[in-house]
């Protein structure tokens, strides 16, 4: 009871000091339990969505793409009419109906603006049918009842004003449909941002499979007391089960929560692993905070000490605080973190994903793991203060408070640091000189984590050099105050190694990440300029579309063009002339101009020979990995066509990222085996000016596609530049999720800065009274700041720009073979360090220059 009593009183005798090491609890907690709330409560949202627009019983055809995926040539899978009879004369079943959905579609409004999600949703069209009534009500209008009307959903209606009567036009590979708006249906449930079309059915049999009497599912509705599970066997007993897939609602929700849970898997992970960091982050702060206050409370504790408290009193005293410290942060980091996820939820319906606050899903684990985690943390970080505190004599009550007992960081700290140091270095080489990326990897992360542990040990010893480094250069110019600064840092070099330590973990991530985006993007231009001899590429502008027959057709009409190259995919069964099955092979069919558009090195033949009648190429590394050479004959087994048996004509090279690994042949080939109505729509187009046109063949590319917003014509430099956003962007969202780490640093040096300035006190009163003004000894405590702050920052830099340099090495095996250390970014990120240090001491600044000078002096 007297240890807790003690505890309680020392805890809010430094409640303001305990207060920013809450602040890195609170954040780290928050971010835990926030992702934790967000991914569940998406969850939520996808499991109601699903479950309610799912039938008792759903049969689709046996061929259909797993759900969320495109069929190539545009038109999904179906299956006859006669199906939904059959099925509907099981007994058992109390309605059976057919159902037509496409995701192969683009909706675009009278002003050929894309009516579709821009969060990469699917856009989805079909019929309306009475299974659609399970999940929405037309709340306007009517269902469509022929050809010229369309009903939308009232989310894609809201967002783009779209009202009854607004024509749309919906793009699909067998044509292009306007029809008008008769109704506007709602969702019961939340629609995460899916943009939905319904038609009457024999429209959306024509329009969207090119056929009518066909249907991509049948639905089945369950008689009363009649089961999911006890239906489907009884139909599947009717039906032929070798032609079609037959699931229950619960099955047909799985199925399609498995498409979307791989993408929240990652999101969660990722944000959890940023939590991590942060919590790393975390420690340093809770450790440099217990360790200041048990240093000022030397003499407090050898008082203790001498009058009876023993070594684990002492011990448990400080923990109990930290304990107290993790309760007090967790407490506050769960209620912040459903804040936070509520804050996530609105900022995904910024860019297109609605997620209702009515979700809202707080599991009984997330404040479990929450709490849990703050505590665990926060009581671990203060273990080794503890621990030196538990070491206090009491003879310390007869030497001043405040006096550092750290002032040099050991010898066998040296050694320890440098050893894990070059371990970590001599792993990194071993990662850079390594022949395949795989085993190289496994390397880098040992390598990673030995350094950053190095050089967070070896800290203490680095900052004596570093900062006297950084002093001669930054410092000297302010004279007296100037050194004082650098006095300050270097008083305790184990504080501010672990204080810069804190600024240099995320700082190393910022820059590691930094250098791989650049060497990506100069890697990717480099190919580009290598191998691309096209002079325009065009490609949609979202996932999961094709380029239609008809926005082929118009591009074809271009003016100034030498020639347009069309390029597919499709899988195939290979057997190599020994007879070995190599299933699911992707096939690349272009135009025998796409040997010109981009240039291929051979190792043996000709490309240009692979795009001969019956003729193919393959890679090198398929090449030795089966033994083949040029001649051989290859027995393929296109998907949804027939046999071929083609001759191997040429074997390219690997070395690139753009095509690595492709297999060729000649779209006329692709045509002998496989039906028009099963053949792929072009992934991407290329095509190439008259000599001397660029600019008016570019103008005409573009506005041949003017009536098809999906697409779009890029000249190389556009493609360069869109390869370089979209790096930018995937940056600035990790850079984003890492300034919480840097937050927690930066309360890490406000917490050193505030902690010191209450452990100089008496110092900084006998400086004022020798003459020191207030304006000077604000300066000195900023200047030292900044110095901690550089300090960090260039162990940070310089870290993760080896970690990145070393990850490059790796990435060169898969073709990106440019190092790029973006210098810009690196110099401004140093800089902007300064400015760092510079806020952090504001308020400990301030603090300092209002203090009274003799209460200051008359402090013990």
């Amino acid at each position: 009871m007297t240890v807790l009593k003690t505890s309680m009183r020392n805890f809010f005798a430094h409640k303001g000091r305990m207060a920013l090491s809450a602040v890195a609890v609170v954040l780290s907690v928050a971010f835990v339990c926030g992702t934790l709330v967000f991914s569940d409560t998406m969850s939520t949202t996808f499991d109601k969505l699903f479950a309610a627009t799912s039938a008792d019983v759903t049969v689709t055809p046996k061929s259909a793409k797993d759900a969320g995926e495109t069929p190539r040539s545009g038109r999904p899978e179906s299956m006859p009419a006669s199906v939904v009879k059959e099925a509907g004369k099981v007994a058992g079943v109390k309605a059976a109906e057919g159902s037509v959905s496409s995701q192969s579609v683009t909706v675009v409004n009278a002003k050929n603006k894309n009516m579709g999600p821009t969060n990469g949703g699917p856009t989805i069209a079909g019929n309306w049918t009475r299974n659609d009534l399970r999940s929405m009500d037309i709340t306007s209008g009517h269902a469509p009842r022929g050809p010229t009307e369309v009903m939308v959903d009232a989310d894609t209606a809201d967002k783009h004003g779209l009202e009854i009567g607004d024509e749309l036009r919906t793009i699909a590979a067998t044509g292009d449909h306007t029809a008008k708006i008769s109704g506007i249906a709602t969702f019961k449930v939340t629609n995460p941002g899916a943009a939905i079309v319904y038609f009457d059915t024999a429209t959306a049999q024509r329009e969207l499979l090119g056929t009518t009497g066909r249907f991509t599912h049948v639905n089945l509705t369950a008689d009363a007391g009649v089961s999911d599970t006890a239906l489907k066997a009884k139909v599947a007993t009717a039906l032929d089960k070798a032609a079609y897939d037959i699931k229950t609602q619960k099955e047909t929700a799985d199925d399609n929560r498995k498409d979307v849970g791989s993408f929240l898997d990652v999101m969660k992970y990722a944000m959890l692993g940023f939590a991590g960091i942060a919590f790393l982050v975390g420690i340093f702060l809770i450790i440099n905070t217990f360790s200041m206050l048990v240093a000022q409370r030397t003499r407090e504790i050898g008082l203790m000490r001498a009058i009876g408290s023993s070594r684990k009193q002492v011990n448990r005293s400080v923990l109990v605080e930290a304990l107290l410290l993790g309760v007090f942060g967790s407490v506050l980091g769960v209620g912040a973190g459903i804040g936070l996820a509520v804050g996530l939820m609105k900022l995904m319906a910024g860019i297109g994903m609605e997620l209702s606050t009515s979700d809202l899903t707080v599991s009984w684990t997330t404040p479990v793991v929450g709490m849990v985690l703050g505590i665990v943390v926060t009581v671990l970080a203060a273990y080794l203060p503890a621990r030196r505190a538990g070491k206090v004599s009491p003879m310390a009550a007869l030497r001043d408070a405040g006096t550092p007992a750290d002032g040099r960081a050991s010898a066998l700290r040296a050694v320890i640091g440098l050893v894990l140091t070059g371990t970590g270095v001599f792993a990194l080489y071993t990662a850079s000189q390594a022949d395949k990326a795989k085993e190289g990897s496994l390397f880098l992360g040992g390598g990673v984590v030995l350094t950053l542990i190095g050089f967070v040990v070896i800290g203490p010893v680095l900052a004596s050099g570093v900062v006297r480094v950084l002093s001669a250069v930054l410092l000297r110019v302010f004279g007296p105050v100037g050194r004082m600064a650098e006095r300050n840092a270097l008083r305790n070099p184990r504080r501010t190694g672990a204080t810069g330590a804190a600024l240099m973990i995320g700082l190393a991530l910022v820059a590691c990440l930094s250098v791989v985006g650049s060497s990506m993007v100069a890697s990717a231009t480099d190919e580009l300029d290598k191998s691309v001899g096209a002079d325009f590429i065009v490609q949609p502008t979202q996932p999961g579309i094709s380029i239609t027959p008809k926005a082929a057709e118009a591009l074809g009409k271009a003016d100034h063009i030498g020639h347009i190259t069309r390029y597919k995919q499709i899988e195939a069964d290979l057997t190599t002339p020994d007879g070995k099955a190599v299933d699911g092979v992707g096939l690349s069919a272009a135009d025998p101009t796409y040997a010109k558009d981009l240039r291929r090195e051979t190792v043996a033949g000709e490309l240009s020979a692979a795009y001969g009648k019956n003729a193919m190429s393959v890679g090198d590394e398929f090449a030795d990995k089966h033994g083949l050479k040029v001649g051989d004959e290859l027995k393929v087994a296109f998907e949804h066509g027939k046999t071929a048996e083609l001759r191997l004509a040429a074997i390219t090279k690997d070395d690139g990222t753009v095509d690595n690994g492709a297999m060729y042949l000649n779209i006329t080939t692709l045509e002998q085996y496989v039906p028009a109505d099963r053949m792929p729509q072009n992934d991407i187009m290329f095509a190439s000016a008259t000599k001397g046109q660029e600019d008016a063949a570019y103008a005409s590319l573009k506005k041949s596609l003017d009536a098809y917003p999906q697409y779009k014509v890029m000249d190389q430099t556009d493609f360069k530049q869109t390869l370089k956003d979209q790096v930018g962007q995937l940056l600035n969202m990790v850079y984003g999720l890492l300034g919480l780490a840097i937050i927690v640093a930066i309360l890490g040096v406000v917490n050193t800065l505030a902690l010191s300035v209450v452990e100089r006190t008496r110092e900084i009163g006998l400086m004022r009274a020798i003459g020191l003004s207030r304006r000077q000894l604000r300066r000195m405590i900023r200047l030292e700041s900044v110095v901690i702050a550089l300090f960090g920052a260039l162990l940070g830099l310089g870290l993760g720009m080896g970690w990145g340099a070393t990850a490059q090495k790796l990435l060169a095996l898969e073709g990106l073979k440019v190092l790029e250390i973006p210098w810009p970014t690196i110099i401004a990120v140093f800089i902007g360090s300064a400015f760092v240090g510079l806020f952090a001491a504001l308020v400990p600044a301030f603090r300092a220059g209002r203090m009274n000078v003799l209460n200051a002096i008359a402090t013990e």
